[in-house]
């Protein structure tokens, strides 16, 4: 019952709510930019035309800039009025001089997918316009049935009945609340349009994504060179610093005992206990500071990945502090790059399953096909884990914005699933080879 009466307001509410006041602003202002455009294709036409005397270069050159900044325009009203996300292109660049800037010009993908968008999109203006049209105008008309009729009584006309004039007004008030959804729909080629031509071109979005992927992975690069050189001061140089200063103190202990050798014999074994001691702690510290550095080691490259990836994983897997099963399925070995990403990314994510995700079970799978390397951490914990779209803008905590740096340096993908509640399944893809 609740559902129902839910959909009912959702119903009534419709043609008030801000996007349908949006889209119907939208629909009002296709009508110039649709004559905006036709006059640039007008001009563009006009500036091919004369380009057989050399005196047409500039002007396509100059349309094809003008066929930017409109499509700059519309981009920014289907963005803000049509909901559509579109991000922006690349800016305009050109080098010195003015034959690089026409060439530039002449040559800009961005300018031309937006002048070819001026030119497809008037029948999807078109039916956006009709739809807008027939749907707010006739409810409107219709709605105003008994006051048209009492319009036509005064001109001396045959004003329909009360009966046909309420059923008319209840027909435009069913067009006027099914108004936004019909323009909504309509305004779908129009949508698509702006998000087929007014975006970036598809080479330009992968070397945008690239390039962000370089980014990230720079600052990851430096940021695990901080921690090695925090972990290398604040760790292994302390030990080391306690180690010599407890083997300088059982040093200078053992030559005591040796100059004074007449000492009673309980103040001699008084130093041999404090040079015992000593030595004892130094040995530990000698010890952890091994381990520490067999630790760090093995962060910049594991030994396990000698034996293969497989192998690695598996040895990982078996030492989780959770239950987790390993599943594997790699006929031809990948490249070590490759293995080590797959490698770091699965002990990052085990990490992210031991501290934050509150699971009992955890799988990893990782399988080769088609070229491609495919990794998927799995738990049944309480979700919640989060990343951008598309992994250019990354929602989650430092551990995974490395990951996805890491897999997006080799052109990777990262995709999580991890609703509240759980669980959270983690695939990363990977070429095989570099």
């Amino acid at each position: 019952m609740d559902r129902q009466a839910e959909r009912w307001r959702v119903l009534i509410a419709a043609p008030v709510r801000a996007r349908s006041r949006r889209e119907l602003a939208y629909v009002l202002t296709l009508p110039f930019l649709v004559v905006t455009g036709l006059v640039h294709l007008v001009l563009m036409l006009l500036s091919v035309i004369l380009t057989a005397n050399l005196v047409g270069v500039p002007m396509l050159a100059l349309s094809v800039m003008a066929g930017r900044r409109l499509g700059t325009a519309n981009r920014r009203l289907a963005r803000a009025w049509a909901g559509v996300r579109v991000p922006d292109p690349g800016p305009f660049r050109a080098g010195p001089g003015l034959v690089n800037r026409l060439g530039a010009a002449l040559g800009d993908v961005t300018g031309w997918r937006a002048v070819i968008h001026g030119l497809l999109r008037l029948p999807a203006a078109v039916v956006a316009g009709a739809s807008a049209a027939g749907l707010w105008g006739g409810g409107l008309l219709l709605l105003g049935c008994p006051l048209w009729g009492r319009f036509a009584a005064l001109a001396h006309l045959s004003p329909p009945g009360w009966p046909v004039a309420a059923l008319l007004s209840a027909a435009g008030l069913a067009l006027l609340l099914l108004a936004p959804w019909g323009v909504h729909l309509a305004l779908g080629p129009e949508r698509m349009l702006a998000r087929t031509l007014l975006g970036p071109a598809p080479g330009d979005t992968r070397i945008r994504r690239l390039e962000q992927a370089r980014a990230l992975a720079a600052e990851d690069a430096v940021a695990r060179l901080r921690r090695i050189e925090r972990d290398l001061h604040d760790g292994t140089a302390a030990r080391l610093v306690t180690l010599a200063m407890s083997l300088g103190m059982a040093k200078d202990e053992l030559e005591q005992a040796e100059q004074h050798e007449h000492d009673e014999q309980h103040q001699q074994q008084e130093r041999l206990q404090r040079a015992r001691v000593l030595v004892d702690s130094a040995h530990r510290s000698a010890k952890e500071t091994v381990a520490e550095l067999r630790d760090l080691i093995r962060g910049i490259h594991p030994p396990a990945l000698d034996q293969g990836l497989e192998a690695a994983l598996a040895t990982l897997t078996a030492r989780s502090p959770i239950p987790a099963r390993f599943a594997a399925d790699l006929p031809e070995r990948p490249a070590p790059a490759i293995e080590a990403i797959a490698y770091f990314c699965t002990t990052e994510l085990l990490a992210n399953v031991v501290k934050h995700s509150g699971a009992r079970h955890a799988a990893v799978e990782v399988r080769a096909r088609n070229g491609l390397l495919t990794l998927r951490v799995r738990d049944d914990g309480t979700g919640g884990a989060v990343i951008g779209a598309g992994g250019a803008a990354i929602g989650a905590g430092s551990g995974l914005r490395g990951l996805a740096a890491r897999v997006q340096t080799f052109d990777g993908m990262i995709d999580i699933q991890s609703p509240p509640g759980g669980p959270t399944v983690i695939t990363a893809e990977l070429p095989l080879h570099i």
